[in-house]
């Protein structure tokens, strides 16, 4: 039964590899170290980029590329340009390296279940201010409780469908514009109207949702979205949309938090981010009886591993310390 499955294991490999090379040879210049680091270079723009992701110095990365060209004899980047651009065979050694770390993952985890142990690599993405505030305290604890576990957490302005493939979840504030990612809910998160108490004393009444036409308005620009077209609902009345006219924008939710704190105009922002500042009446809740949409917090996860032990036991840690809801605690007065 061994010799079968040997046999049938080198045949594999030898096909694999062959429209690299002929015969099987190659298959013992490169190892699971050596794909490893094929497939972070691959899926990375630039070399520069591959040595962030794997805290090393660009100079590292190309002198260890060098070096695994030079043991298989074939050049797997195309250096014609700065961006990576794979060659063909490059591209064949990234797709069945991707394979094999899938499986030699996948038996580490199996392998993990038998034994009742959350162990492996967890990589979690999440939006700059939430996962510093929210989700880097329950790593923390989190790796704490499993020392067999390494964790990476990379804090992205948009976390999304992106990063799918690399991350074992990802946390979003709002739900995923792709219908076909696993998600769950975490927490529920309303929007909310706010502006500071000095820029309501000194600006013309706002009594619905038509009157802010008339005001500076503070916006997020998140990815190709409209974020120009504001939606109320009211218990009573009909639905209104307005369109305004953004004064100040940026891609940075805590900037526009800062400005209208600061009197620069209206915003709408998240239940989560200005809890507090309602609470402390830095700033002021606009229009309470009308509602915009709400932005609950989700998990995605990855395609990779979403079922694994290790990131079904984080997300009941992060579940738990998210509920009740951190930022309704507060004490939050319109």
């Amino acid at each position: 039964m061994a010799r079968i499955g040997t046999k049938f294991c080198a045949e594999w490999v030898q096909i694999s590899i062959n429209p690299i090379c002929s015969g099987i040879k190659i298959l013992l210049m490169i190892s699971s170290d050596d794909l490893r680091f094929f497939n972070v270079l691959a899926k990375s723009a630039t070399l520069a980029e591959c040595a962030r992701k794997l805290d090393v110095t660009p100079p590292a990365v190309t002198q260890r590329l060098r070096a695994l060209e030079a043991r298989i004899g074939i050049r797997l980047i195309d250096r014609s340009g700065r961006k990576i651009t794979l060659t063909d065979e490059g591209a064949l050694v990234a797709s069945h390296g991707t394979i094999v770390a899938g499986a030699m993952e996948a038996l580490s985890e199996a392998l993990s279940d038998r034994k009742n142990a959350v162990s492996g690599h967890l990589r979690v993405a999440a939006p700059h201010g939430f996962g510093r505030i929210h989700v880097a305290p329950v790593l923390d604890a989190f790796a704490r409780a499993h020392p067999g576990v390494t964790v990476t957490l990379e804090l992205s302005d948009f976390p999304g469908a992106r990063l799918i493939d690399t991350c074992d979840v990802i946390i979003r504030i709002g739900p995923s514009p792709h219908l076909n990612e696993i998600v769950t809910t975490l927490a529920p998160n309303r929007r909310i109207l706010c502006a500071s108490p000095d820029y309501l004393a000194g600006a013309p009444p706002i009594q619905r949702p038509s009157d802010l036409v008339r005001h500076r308005c503070l916006v997020v620009r998140e990815n190709d979205e409209d974020v120009t077209m504001w939606r109320f609902t009211h218990p009573s009345r009909e639905p209104e949309t307005v369109r305004i006219h953004p004064t100040m924008s940026s891609n940075d939710g805590a900037v526009v938090r800062e400005w209208a704190i600061a009197g620069q105009g209206v915003a709408i922002r998240s239940e989560w981010n200005i809890a507090g500042d309602l609470a402390a009446r830095r700033l002021k809740r606009v229009l309470p009886a009308w509602e915009v949409p709400a932005a609950d917090v989700v998990a995605m996860l990855g395609t990779r591993s979403g079922r694994s032990a290790r990131t079904t036991a984080f997300l009941a840690m992060l579940r738990q310390s998210l509920s009740p809801p951190p930022w309704r605690r507060k004490t939050v007065r319109p």
